[in-house]
Parts: structure tokens; C-alpha cells; sequence
């Protein structure tokens, strides 16, 4: 059941892209001829009006089709609302509502999540999880399992965003020492500590992990209650979509510059249906961040300037807003196969990688 459910989920995740490109079109009055989910052969279709409407057998994508491109269409080519006789903005509203689509359904997920579940509870301050050795946290006396309850004499609230204000606070501190608050073991304590500059990055800072202090169940799980308004459950949400995006963006800036050592963690549907069906046997509820998160992977890739992604062709319409005419046809469409066989041919490569590292066959050759 995990398994399906989780499939279910990437089936929305494409429906939800797709959708974005269909509105987008249909809602400027650009005819649209076919919506599928999934390529190859049809196992169920709808003839609307004007559109097709069909289910797919390879349920690895979907597409929406309009009429520039098919030979059998009735519609003359000089017909203000083919896509193509469109300006160049509408046609980059339709090219990007996918990307669009998916972060707003990405958002509205965390919202569904918080609202249905409830949002964490929090202690007031930010916890400290782990202390780097020799770092100046560890020098000014600061030890795993502390809170920072103020900083400066500044008193920190709860919730996820008091996070952000002690880094700001330490970071607008280099060499500089900072007055920490800490409650340990029912105790408060006073310390200082001197903020250093990173090697790496540049920012100040103090050698230590930070996480929200929030409160915790009898069985170690975090404790969570309903939003008190509308606004707080909103703005929740919204802190963390915009964590899981900027987690999500860095691990893509890894990938495309330390490719090599990153190749390992990049993984097919099967490995993604695979860690989402682990998850969902564990906890039902983690379907909620999994669904976000592939949603923004989603919408992060197509929006990469690649072949046959959304941002190759959002690349070719810069190409002719910026030159005033397109790049021929024939080469574009030349861009655009090489581009999905190339990542056709990744595709079956890393399926076939991950099926013969599924657990069930690992377990199988023991």
C-alpha cells in the first residue's frame, strides 16, 4: 500500500506540472490539442472540444500537446492563438506556469500538513544539538543539549525563524564577543563567546549546530498542536517551504558543481518510490514533506536551461527577446531530441542501477 501510495503521490506531482502548462495556455485562449499523464501507449482517453485527454502506460512523465506541431491539425498556421504566433511573454508564462504550478502546490502541501496535524510546539530559545571541538562555542564553555535563550540581553522567542535571529546576531559580530543565555539542566548560565570567520564562507561564526527547541513526547517525537489563527498556520507553512527550497536548491548547486562525487545520490523514480515507501511504512505522515520536496526537485530540474526541460526552451525565448527573432526551427528541434534522448538514456541507466540495489534483491542474493 505504501508503494502505491507513493506512486500515487509522483502521478500528482506530473498531473500538477502538467495542469500548470494547460492553464497557462488555455487561460490566454492558446489551443491546446492533447493533455496526457505518462508517455507510450494509451490506456484511456477523452476527445473534449478541442482537447484529448489520455492516460498513458510509462507513467514517467506527461506532456502537453498543441497544435504547431501536429501535421493532422486543422487550425491554420496564421491563427493568432496558435502558441507559436503568440508574443514572447505569453509564451514564457505558458513554458514556466509548470515550475510555478509545482512550488504553489509544494507550499499548499506544507499548508495541508500544518493545518490537518497540527504545527510543532515550541520552548522559548534555540537549542543546541552538537558543539564543533575547539570551535569558540566549545572554548566559551557551551555543551550539546544547551538552550540559547537570549543573546545580548535580547530574549529569543520560540519557533523556527528564532534561528535566523541568533545567526544574525553572530554574524553581525565577527570578532566580536557575544552574551549568550543558556539554560542547562533547569540552570541558567552566562558566556561569551567570540565569534570567528569562516575559512569557507567568510561569515562569522561560533562552531555550533542549531535546531528549534521544541517540545517533545514521552517517546523522544516532537509534540504538536493546532495553529492558533490562520496566520500563524500560514506563516509556518511558508518558513518551511522557503527551508526545504533553499535545501533543496543547494543540494542541486552540489550536484551540478561537484558532479563526481555527487553522482551516487542522484536516483530514478525506482529509488524514489523505494526511500518514499520506506518512509510512509515508518511514519504515514512523512508523505506530506516527501510529496513537497519532490515537488520542488520537480520544478527546480525543469527549470534548469537544459534540452527538452522547460528552461531549454525559456533559454531559446531570452535567445529572441534579446535578438528580436527565434533561433532557426531546425536546429531547436535539433537541441531538443538530442536532448530527450540523452536523458531517456540516463533515465534507463539509473532505473536499472536502482532496481538491482532494491532492497528486496539485496535481501535475495544473501
Amino acid at each position: 500500500m505504501t508503494v502505491l501510495a507513493v506512486i500515487g503521490v509522483l502521478a500528482l506531482l506530473i498531473f500538477v506540472h502538467e495542469l500548470g502548462h494547460f492553464l497557462a495556455a488555455r487561460l490566454q485562449g492558446i489551443h491546446v490539442n492533447r493533455f496526457s499523464i505518462g508517455f507510450g501507449p494509451i490506456l484511456w482517453k477523452f476527445q473534449g472540444p478541442e482537447t484529448e485527454y489520455a492516460l498513458r502506460a510509462v507513467p514517467l512523465g506527461g506532456f502537453v500537446g498543441f497544435p504547431d506541431d501536429d501535421p493532422d491539425s486543422h487550425i491554420p498556421a496564421h491563427d493568432p492563438n496558435l502558441l507559436r504566433n503568440r508574443p514572447v511573454l505569453d509564451r514564457a508564462i505558458v513554458i514556466s506556469a509548470g515550475v510555478i504550478a509545482n512550488m504553489i502546490f509544494a507550499y499548499l502541501v506544507f499548508v495541508v500538513q500544518f493545518g490537518s496535524l497540527g504545527v510543532p510546539d515550541f520552548n522559548p530559545g534555540v537549542r543546541v544539538p552538537e558543539v564543533v571541538q575547539d570551535s569558540p562555542a566549545e572554548m566559551a564553555g557551551l555543551q550539546a543539549g544547551d538552550v540559547i535563550i537570549a543573546a545580548n540581553n535580547q530574549t529569543l522567542g520560540s519557533g523556527d525563524p528564532v534561528q535566523r535571529e541568533l545567526i544574525q546576531i553572530i554574524q553581525s559580530s565577527p570578532e566580536t564577543p557575544v552574551s549568550l543565555t543558556l539554560q542547562r539542566d533547569h540552570q541558567e548560565l552566562e558566556v561569551l563567546v567570540t565569534p570567528q570567520l569562516s575559512p569557507t564562507t567568510g561569515d562569522a561564526i561560533i562552531g555550533v549546530g542549531l535546531q528549534p527547541n521544541v517540545v517533545l513526547n514521552a517517546d523522544g517525537s516532537v509534540a504538536f498542536r493546532s495553529a492558533k489563527n490562520p496566520v500563524e498556520l500560514l506563516s509556518v507553512a511558508a518558513y518551511e517551504f522557503q527551508s526545504k527550497t533553499k535545501l533543496v536548491a543547494g543540494g542541486m548547486i552540489a550536484l551540478l558543481t561537484n558532479f563526481s562525487s555527487m553522482a551516487d545520490q542522484v536516483g530514478s523514480p525506482v529509488k524514489i518510490v523505494e526511500q518514499g515507501a520506506g518512509l510512509a511504512k515508518a511514519d504515514f505522515r512523512t508523505l506530506f514533506p516527501f510529496a513537497a520536496i519532490i515537488s520542488i526537485n520537480l520544478a527546480i530540474i525543469n527549470i534548469l536551461p537544459l534540452p527538452a526541460l522547460d528552461g531549454g526552451q525559456l533559454a531559446f525565448l531570452l535567445f529572441e527577446a534579446l535578438f528580436g527573432r527565434p533561433l532557426p526551427m531546425r536546429f531547436q528541434e535539433s537541441v531538443m531530441k538530442t536532448g530527450i534522448v540523452f536523458l531517456l538514456g540516463l533515465g534507463i541507466i539509473l532505473i536499472a542501477r536502482d532496481i538491482t540495489q532494491l532492497e528486496v534483491l539485496q535481501n535475495l542474493r544473501q
